[in-house]
């Protein structure tokens, strides 16, 4: 269970970075702080 749990804070801290990297070039500033959020929710999942 644990391992799953580790593996879905992977993915959400990747999804995260691929949001960053898509938007930085149009700038869309609210989509980036949704990038921001979703990796350190995913930290914080890592963290638990």
């Amino acid at each position: 269970m644990k391992i799953l749990k580790k593996t879905f804070g992977v993915c959400l801290i990747g999804l995260g970075i691929g949001i960053l990297l898509v938007l930085f070039l149009p700038a869309l500033w609210w989509l980036i702080l949704i990038g921001i959020i979703v990796i350190l929710v995913g930290m914080l999942w890592l963290l638990c």
